[in-house]
């Protein structure tokens, strides 16, 4: 991401301080993820310290201070869920992709995250993928779904 780019983000948020969550949510949205270039450049334009934004963006589970995958997958291991087998689904996620919760394979494929709940209890075990919910997950039925994703 280049400063142009990052400064017409900054722009249409007329450069105001105030703005700066919804600056980052912008680049991430831009990016998947928040390079330190862009954070340098944002902390420069906005006059905010560096700490200050670096604090924001560790704070909140919406920011990634490293790359994401194309796709990204939410396993739900709220209680609903856990108690239907969320963990067993969690663990063929893990094999299949060959990743751990927060982070991303090295094709920038898939990148894997729990969540505490997904809103959808009733269809627990959930994963969700790109925003889209699988429910009633086993096992079987995990590679299916993520050759879909291919």
């Amino acid at each position: 991401m280049d400063n142009d780019s990052i400064d017409q983000i900054i722009d249409t948020h007329r450069a105001e301080p105030s703005a700066l969550i919804q600056i980052l949510l912008d680049i991430q949205a831009e990016r998947r993820w928040l390079p330190r270039e862009a954070l340098e450049r944002v902390s420069e334009r906005l006059e905010v310290p560096m700490t200050r934004i670096m604090h924001i963006a560790t704070f909140y589970k919406a920011f990634s201070l490293v790359p994401k995958g194309r796709h990204e997958i939410h396993i739900c291991v709220g209680t609903a869920c856990h108690v239907r087998g969320a963990e067993r689904v969690l663990d063929s996620v893990e094999d299949l992709t060959g990743i751990q919760p927060g982070e991303t394979d090295l094709d920038l494929k898939f990148s894997l995250e729990t969540v505490n709940c997904l809103g959808c209890c009733a269809l627990g075990p959930v994963m969700e993928i790109d925003g889209k919910p699988h429910g009633k997950m086993a096992p079987a039925k995990i590679a299916d779904v993520l050759e879909t994703y291919a």
